[in-house]
């Protein structure tokens, strides 16, 4: 199960633990990655997917799950997350 945001790609960054001596203990920065139930308006369903908290308030503040994947660019999508795009695209050009 790979810790990565499925709609912004954001994931494990790595650092330094530093001690009060300085001394330095590799260690990693995880992204806060919660499972959420977004709904499309567009297809009338919804949809599970492994979200960051920075994500979620990404959709909120572009308005939905649709307006978020006009504006996602696909690199940064996952495969499912994809399919999920290229389906509210096709609806709304019908």
């Amino acid at each position: 199960m790979s810790r990565r945001c499925e709609l912004t790609g954001k994931g494990p960054m790595s650092g330094n633990n530093v001690s009060h001596a300085k001394n330095r203990t590799r260690r990693r920065f995880l992204p806060n990655l919660q499972d959420v139930t977004l709904m499309s308006d567009v297809l009338g369903r919804s949809f599970k997917l492994k979200i960051s908290n920075a994500a979620l308030r990404t959709v909120d503040h572009r308005g939905g799950l649709d307006a978020f994947m006009a504006k996602a660019k696909d690199a940064e999508l996952s495969a499912d997350a994809l399919k999920i795009k290229k389906e509210i695209a096709k609806a709304t050009a019908a």
